[in-house]
């Protein structure tokens, strides 16, 4: 059985009587959709690009973003009515229909299809092997989420136990883990970008392999919302995931000088060259998703990284909890 008392918090929230799902204004004839995604970040550069060019006011739609930091808080919100689509880890789905939720969260459009995080080393390592991270101290991300899930399936992948063969730290905050890597802690680190990309500006560390390349494809981030929601609006998400298609379309065909320059605004402070940097490197990698299906081998290597740390003894189907028709759709299936 799926460890209920971890995730408790998702059916408490399931309890809270929802608020009213979106609402239309009449003078304007577009559609408010409230919209929270789990942290502000590049890795998330196609819903930026959506909301700058304009592709959610073509389809009618009036996006209200917010940011919801933190998988467990996103998704208290969605399913407490507070926001009406969710962009966050595919997981978090899994944790809810896992625990029987009269009113499942489906998901509806991929956003990144692979994990987005590297390791870092305090040091330049042009001939690194991952057996150099044997009997080093590792610090990771927190326990039970995706990044270090994928990250524990790859030092397995390459014969190490996280475990056993490393000293893994896995207790710090998620916002202090580049601070405390940047004050000493640790010979490696699992880190997003652009932490990544301005750690090697500063010469306080070097990328030297990417989680995402070694984890393989999977359903990252995806947009989500509860069924209810879904079969209430179907028009709606629709007209979202057909704008979420052609922001996935235009970051495939541009430059990443482009992108940066058409999201950059959603990140005050960040410097241009970092944010060139960052997405140059996850189109490298592949992980903007181009259209937003979920195939079953991407939800069955979901489903080994989740099972192989420990997380899920029982494996959800695809069909129970995605849904490709509105992808499919938008795709021109």
């Amino acid at each position: 059985m799926f460890k209920r008392s971890r995730f408790g918090w998702l059916l408490a929230a399931a309890l809270i009587a929802a608020l009213p799902a979106g609402c239309s204004d009449g003078s304007k004839g577009t559609e408010k959709v409230r919209v929270g995604e789990v942290t502000r970040s590049l890795f998330y550069a196609p819903l930026y690009v959506a909301l700058n060019q304009g592709f959610f006011a073509e389809e009618g739609l009036e996006v209200d973003l917010q940011t919801t930091a933190g998988g467990d808080k996103t998704m208290t919100a969605l399913l407490s009515g507070a926001i009406d689509i969710a962009l966050v880890g595919s997981e978090t789905s899994i944790y809810v229909y896992q625990q029987g939720a009269d009113d499942p969260v489906i998901n509806f459009a991929q956003l990144t299809q692979t994990d987005g995080t590297f390791l870092v080393a305090r040091e330049r390592r042009d001939d690194f092997e991952w057996d150099d991270l044997k009997g080093a101290v590792f610090l990771g991300q927190r326990k039970g989420g995706m990044p270090q899930m994928a990250g524990e399936y790859t030092l397995r992948k390459h014969g190490i136990d996280p475990h056993r063969d490393l000293t893994l730290i896995q207790n710090v905050e998620f916002a202090n883990i580049p601070a405390a890597f940047a004050s000493g802690t640790g010979e490696y680190v699992q880190l997003f970008e652009p932490q990544a990309s301005i750690f090697e500006k500063e010469g306080k560390g070097y990328v030297i392999a990417s989680f995402g390349v070694e984890s393989g494809r999977l359903p990252y981030t995806v947009f989500m919302a509860k069924k209810s929601y879904i079969e209430r609006n179907r028009e709606t998400i629709q007209k979202f995931t057909n704008a979420i298609t052609k922001a996935q379309r235009w970051v495939e065909e541009r430059p990443a000088e482009e992108i940066a320059d058409a999201v950059l605004g959603y990140f005050e402070g960040t410097e241009r060259d970092i944010a060139v940097s960052v997405i140059e490197r996850y189109k490298a990698q592949q992980s903007y998703a181009v259209g937003g299906m979920i195939d079953e081998e991407e939800w069955n290597n979901l489903l080994d990284i989740m099972e192989q740390a420990g997380e899920i003894t029982e494996r959800t189907p695809l069909e129970a909890i995605v849904d490709n028709s509105f992808a499919g759709k938008a795709l021109g299936r």
